[in-house]
């Protein structure tokens, strides 16, 4: 890798990391598990431990920024060894502030209480029904060619429909929804794009229409059904939220977990086709899959960045950071850090330390759609493996063996194949 010069490329600007970031990561972590890119001054974070101390930090490091990152701009500079202020005075005029994850505490502590009254064991459990049955749905629609695409023909509605039922969307409603979110944004939509920053919420739009429209509707005439649990929720303190904050809570879970979670399935689906005999050890024990899954998200974690701002001047790993500066915890950088995962690029389902990894981020940030996320991946895979044989990757859409070829998401905040084209035996 000496002979790379890694800091030439901008990593937010350009696709020069997207098929394969990680000789990039390996650089960084070779200087320092905390490096300062040329670009933008972005902190790097790529330590295991330094990542664990930058989430837990929520008093030194504001997530105002989680999502846009080194574009966050504020009318006055960020001077002196404290810019606590500033950012509370001008948070609520940065792209996507009104998301539960760039909120702070205490206000993210309440909006994070009342998404949990969302996702509770109970709702969970009758969630998980209701996946069983939509699994088969789904493969039945392609079951019959012996080949799909498997992002858009079964990824991108499943996980779309799971929250939708999660989250009590009528039955009657659910293909509209279908039509209308399954359908793969360009590059120049696509949040955190290396082409695009100016960071649009246009493809919130219809969630926050239909879900205003259901949260009003519930409020004026309650009854029996989850989407009147999620209209008549309270704060902590009693209080009722406002018809917005309840519909950007669902908003929230809605878009953030559909996303990543069938980023992972598509990551888990070419890992099977790509390797026969591990095909064939989950196919002979069902009981490694959660293992499997474990180890799928560590390697090659869905989200690749996660922004912190640091409201006071600091030090991790040593390296001084600035108040104001802005810090990326890269997980695909810090679930492959030596010093915490012996042999960190190789996928081992007997890895002890397997579930340690921060895919789903670590703290009071740490993703609460974690259980739906493994529910539906864990039961996606066992639906495959008893309905397909033989998964194989199509050598026509992405070449032979010797050389394959793969499109990764063009962003800097996600890590997921945009296609994924699998050739399979039909059983049953």
């Amino acid at each position: 890798m000496n002979d790379i010069d890694f800091d030439a490329p901008d990593f937010f600007r350009t696709d020069a990391f997207t098929h394969d970031p990680y000789p990039y990561y390996d650089h960084l972590r070779e200087q320092c598990p905390v490096v300062r890119e040329p670009h933008h001054g972005v902190y790097m974070v790529t330590g295991y431990e330094e990542a664990i101390a930058v989430y837990n930090d929520t008093a030194t490091f504001s997530s105002c920024n989680a999502v846009i990152g080194p574009f966050a701009t504020f009318p006055v500079a960020l001077t002196g060894d404290d810019v606590s202020d500033v950012i509370e005075q001008y948070r609520d005029d940065l792209p996507f502030s009104d998301q539960v994850l760039c909120f702070d505490p205490p206000k993210h502590t309440d909006h994070r209480a009342l998404l949990m009254r969302l996702i509770t064991p109970k709702r969970l459990k009758e969630n998980e029904e209701f996946m069983w049955r939509l699994a088969d749905q789904t493969i039945d629609e392609f079951h019959g060619r012996g080949e799909c695409e498997f992002i858009t023909e079964y990824a991108g509605p499943f996980t779309l429909l799971v929250i939708a039922d999660l989250l009590g969307v009528p039955a009657t409603d659910h293909e509209a929804f279908r039509a209308r979110l399954t359908r793969r944004a360009g590059p120049n939509n696509t949040v955190g794009s290396t082409h695009d920053s100016a960071m649009s919420h246009t493809p919130l739009g219809f969630l926050y229409d239909q879900f205003t429209e259901y949260l009003e509707d519930r409020r004026r005439e309650p009854r029996d059904d989850v989407l009147n649990g999620l209209a008549h929720a309270t704060f902590p303190d009693g209080s009722l939220p406002s018809v917005g904050d309840a519909m950007r809570i669902a908003v929230n879970l809605f878009s953030a977990g559909q996303e990543t979670t069938a980023r992972l399935l598509g990551t888990a689906l070419q890992s099977l086709a790509e390797r026969p005999d591990l095909q064939q050890r989950l196919r002979d024990d069902r009981s490694i899959i959660p293992a499997f899954l474990e180890e799928s998200l560590r390697l090659e974690s869905p989200i690749k960045g996660d922004f912190r701002l640091a409201r006071v001047s600091t030090k991790v790993s040593g390296v001084d950071i600035p108040a104001g500066s802005t810090v990326m915890l890269l997980p695909g950088a810090t679930n492959r850090d030596p010093r915490e995962f012996d042999d960190p690029a190789e996928l081992s389902i007997d890895r002890a330390n397997g579930r340690q990894h921060l895919a789903f981020g670590r703290g009071v940030h740490t993703c609460p759609g974690s259980p739906l996320a493994r529910s539906e991946a864990r039961i996606t895979l066992e639906r495959v493996l008893d309905r397909m044989a033989d998964i194989r990757i199509s050598d026509a859409h992405h070449g032979p063996p010797s050389a394959r070829r793969y499109e990764y998401a063009p962003t800097y905040m996600l890590r997921g194949l945009q296609e994924l084209h699998l050739e399979f035996t039909p059983v049953g």
